[in-house]
């Protein structure tokens, strides 16, 4: 039996984020053939070839130009949050499949036009929600669905981080307009829909800026997420004079009959711990799974394997609109001061 050949991938998009990928995650995933780096700002390709050292003829400034001279089956779409869309239209457009950071788009309108176009013409759409691809999230949906403890009523989310102005000035995410809720907090919104297996019917949020902060928009969130039979309360900050929590926050899961407890050690979520405290029973922690390859890694392999099998991805375009809807109600809260139902499909609210 022949071994599957390596999927053609180009990869748009090289800022510093889609540099990190080009460096350490993309070579990891042999699955893959890097076939062309593309971006439109000479300057950023510049630093790409001085950072990566790949061929000359591997370089351009035009996605139609790279399709040409390279024949890539595949796109890895890493542009900041205004080229997701419009990049991922074009590699659509063209018949390529697409693994496009999240969110990978920033309206709910925009992504349902994307998943459709993606449908029609049989080809992948997946978003790296990389956050999924680790043991601990895993493990912890499997015990909310076997429910030793009984039933789940309860969860509390806290993640805390300090992002203030570095010396070279205010980084991307302190400009953007909701650097928060979309630019983290859906990290763990559709970590939220992984564990509990089930869609969130209605948001309230509360999100502000302090004064004092190098943000332009809001950069402290405090919101109650109402899923079938499970309430969830959810605070997170950019801003903390707290202690850090892990990128994935701190987790308190309640049960009929005790809680599970999720935090990561030494600030990588390989390092996850998760501890199982029966009521009135002795505490022991959970063995997690191994996983081959986690995080960012991890979505890339899916997403060959999804192209060569011709399966759908967990995080599909298609599923990740239950993500985009529950941001996009998150922040719609936050402006209005209400609650707020969630319509993944994105009917207008009733009245």
């Amino acid at each position: 039996m022949s071994a599957v050949a390596a999927l053609r991938l180009m990869q748009v998009g090289l800022g510093g984020h889609g540099r990190n990928w080009a460096r350490r995650i993309v070579p990891d995933v042999d699955e893959l053939e890097l076939v062309a780096y593309v971006d439109s700002d000479p300057y950023a390709l510049d630093i790409a070839r001085d950072e990566l050292r790949a061929p000359a003829g591997m370089y351009f400034e035009s996605i139609r130009e790279a399709i040409t001279a390279t024949r890539p089956e595949a796109v890895l779409n890493t542009t900041a949050l205004a080229g997701h869309a419009p990049v991922t239209r074009a590699a659509l457009d063209a018949g390529l499949h697409v693994l496009v950071e999240k969110p990978f788009a920033a309206t709910l309108g925009a992504a349902h036009q994307l998943v459709d176009v993606a449908a029609k013409s049989g080809l992948v759409l997946m978003v790296s929600q990389n956050y999924r691809y680790f043991p601990a999230p895993r493990a912890i949906a499997e015990f909310v669905r076997a429910a030793p403890l009984g039933k789940l009523h309860e969860v509390s989310i806290d993640f805390r981080r300090y992002s203030m102005a570095g010396p070279s000035g205010r980084g991307r995410h302190h400009l953007e307009e909701q650097p928060l809720l979309v630019d983290m907090s859906i990290h763990h919104f559709d970590l939220l829909r992984l564990i509990l297996g089930s869609e969130p019917e209605r948001i309230y949020c509360e999100a502000w800026n302090p004064s004092w902060t190098d943000f332009s928009g809001p950069s402290v969130t405090v919101a109650s997420i109402l899923f079938p039979g499970v309430v969830v309360s959810y605070r997170a900050s950019w801003v903390t004079a707290g202690h850090l929590t892990p990128w994935a926050g701190e987790w308190h899961l309640e049960f009929e009959r005790g809680e599970v407890v999720w935090a990561s050690r030494d600030d990588d979520m390989n390092e996850d711990r998760v501890m199982i405290r029966p009521r009135g029973g002795r505490s022991r922690t959970a063995t997690l799974r191994p996983m081959a390859r986690t995080g960012p890694a991890g979505t890339l392999t899916e997403f060959a394997h999804a192209v060569q099998s011709g399966c759908e991805p967990e995080t599909s375009g298609r599923d990740n609109l239950g993500t985009v809807a529950f941001v996009a109600a998150a922040v719609e809260s936050a402006s209005v001061h209400e609650p707020v139902s969630i319509y993944r499909t994105g009917e207008a609210l009733p009245i």
